[in-house]
């Protein structure tokens, strides 16, 4: 710092201990302080650019995890159980519009058939599925 104010005048020197504006002046136009404030303004910007790209890899992240648990085995066959149970009071409701004189014994007969056919479909594959998760 000496040899930056070797070259300065008493005047100059005495305008730089009272006047704050032109301390700063002086100081931001001596070399070494321009080079630490670029330096510092370059790792500001690359510090903001990584801190973007992890935020936008994080959310990334977040997105491939909640669609990797829709799919986990878990999941899936939970939502295969919802099926069965969902077919299985359709399956109760056409016995129940039977009862109630609805529909006639052959639609009945089509319809239940069908439906029986989906639950028992759902509940083998629900089976094996939780077969092979577990074993």
């Amino acid at each position: 710092m000496a040899r930056y104010l070797q070259d300065k005048s008493i005047d100059e020197l005495q305008t730089l201990l009272s006047d704050q504006g032109a301390y700063q002046q002086f100081l931001l136009s001596i070399d070494p302080v321009r080079t630490q404030n670029n330096v510092r303004d370059e790792l500001k910007k690359e510090t903001l650019q990584l801190a973007s790209s992890a935020q936008e890899k994080l959310h990334e992240l977040k997105k491939k995890t909640q669609l990797l648990q829709c799919y986990s085995s878990g999941s899936l066959l939970n939502k295969l159980q919802e099926c069965m149970n969902k077919t299985d009071e359709e399956s109760e409701m056409l016995h129940e519009q039977l009862l109630g004189k609805e529909i006639d014994v052959v639609t009945f007969t089509k319809k239940y058939k069908q439906l029986r056919i989906n639950y028992h479909k759902k509940s083998l594959t629900y089976l094996a599925a939780k077969t092979s998760v577990v074993g």
